[in-house]
Order: structure tokens, then sequence, then C-alpha cells
């Protein structure tokens, strides 16, 4: 499965993983609304590192699609995963992990890429591009909203101790004609926004900005074919703030393609 994977210095292609897909929220009782009954939710994934000296324009870029909302009848999603790979040429990403060096490897997998790299935007598992082409992601994402999507409801999403999230999860079950077995059910956490002053590396000197970046994505579940899903869940953030996070649900095949998902938030 898809689960997590590294980019803009070329990287050998270590191997294809399988990934998840994930369904349309709604509102209930304790619960964040994923999607308005006018708008199919657009998942964009953003690979970036900030040792990276091409990443800053993606960065920005995904920012705008966040805040700007650009394609009528899209409601999107943005995600921005940290690889590792830049780790050791000159500065340490505070946010990257291997985890989605790994994601990003089992996309090119399903891409048939010989290489990874860096800014790469990955819009509903199904199209990449370079992270920072404005016109290419609208395009994409303006395409990705044409697909039908499942349904999700995360609810009763409260903190339980200082550094875990309980919830549940509730999905529709996927098209009749599906070819896919089985889809995963995830679960990312990620911060509002965060800023960094970088020191060292290709960005020496500047203060980098974020938004929606990823600390940890949680595989809850799987969901057979033609089977609902339903389940509480427990995530666990590894000594996190609970504070300024969003949550966003998805299901996902082993292809790598997207069949639903949504945010939801912390109650205040």
């Amino acid at each position: 499965m898809f689960r997590t994977a590294l980019a803009s210095v070329t990287v050998v292609l270590l191997g294809a993983l399988a990934m998840p897909l994930t369904p349309r929220l709604e509102a209930s009782a304790g619960s964040s609304r994923l999607n308005s009954a006018h708008k199919t939710p657009v998942l964009v994934e953003l690979f970036t590192s900030e040792g990276c000296s091409d990443c800053p324009p993606a960065d920005t870029l995904l920012q705008k699609l966040d805040k700007s909302q650009p394609v009528a009848g899209a409601e999107v999603v943005v995600l921005s995963e940290h690889v590792d790979y830049w780790d050791d040429i000159g500065w340490k990403d505070p946010y990257s992990s291997h985890a989605f060096s790994e994601r990003q490897s089992a996309y090119a997998g399903g891409f048939r890429l010989r290489s990874i790299y860096t800014p790469q935007m990955v819009v509903d598992g199904r199209i990449e591009l370079v992270g920072s082409d404005e016109s290419g992601a609208i395009e994409a994402i303006r395409n990705a909203a044409k697909t039908e999507k499942i349904s999700v409801i995360l609810s009763a999403i409260r903190p339980d101790g200082t550094n875990t999230i309980t919830l549940h999860i509730e999905t529709a079950a996927l098209p009749s004609g599906v070819s896919a077995e089985s889809v995963d059910v995830l679960v990312a956490v990620a911060d509002e926004s965060d800023e960094s002053h970088v020191s060292r590396g290709e960005n020496a000197g500047r203060t980098l900005h974020h938004v929606a970046v990823v600390r940890t994505l949680t595989l809850v579940g799987t969901a057979e074919k033609g089977s609902s899903f339903s389940k509480d869940a427990k995530i666990h953030l590894d000594g996190r703030t609970l504070r300024n996070v969003r949550l966003v649900a998805f299901v996902q095949d082993k292809s790598g393609r997207i069949w639903g998902m949504g945010s939801g938030r912390l109650p205040n």
C-alpha cells in the first residue's frame, strides 16, 4: 500500500509501495464538514524540503491554493510532506520524515518515474507535476474535481491526554464497478502553519513559511470491496502539541488513487 516517501536532488528510485484512499467528510455533531454539497474534495500533496532552494516557491503556491481555493467546484485539501533525503546537505529540515520519502518513492513507482525530485506535487494520487507549476496544478485540480468521491464522516474528535487524539471515522462503500479489492483509510495530522529561520544549506538566511505540515500519517484501517468502514481511532502525536492542527482523512487504493477525503479540527 502507499503509505509514505524523498526530492530536488535526483535520487535513485528504491521501489514502489502501495497507497490508501479517502472519502468525503460530512458534518455531524462534533465533526467538521469536509466538503460542501457543491464541491468535490481534491487532495494536493507537496513533497518538499527546507534544504532545497527550488522548494520555497512551491511552498508559497501550496499556501495560495489552500487560501484562495481557485477552482470552482473543488474543495482543495492540501498537505505538505517534508522528505528527509536533503537533511545531510547542509540543513536538517525539522519537519522531515523518512516516511514521506518512502511515500514519494511509492508514488514514483506508480507514475513509472526513474527518480524522485523536489518540489513535487501529487494531485489525488493520480497526477504528478513540479510543485511550483501553478497553471499545471490548477488544471490538475480542475480535472480531479470531475471524479466521483465517496463520503467520509469524522466525528467525536477530541484530545485524549496531552498528545493523543481520538475520533470516529465512517466511510461509504466504493462505487460499483471499481476494480480495487480493498482501500486504505488514513488520517494525517498537520500543523496549521510553521515557520523556520534557516541558517545553513541552500536556503541559508531565509525565513520559510509552510502550511498544513504533516506530522503524523496513520493507517487506521482497510475497507474491503463493497463494504463501508466504521471505526474508533486513536492518533498519537509523539509529544507534539495539539494546538493549531488540522486533520485530513482520506481513502486511497493500492494504485495511489484517492477516492475521497476531508478535513476536521479539534474543538476549541
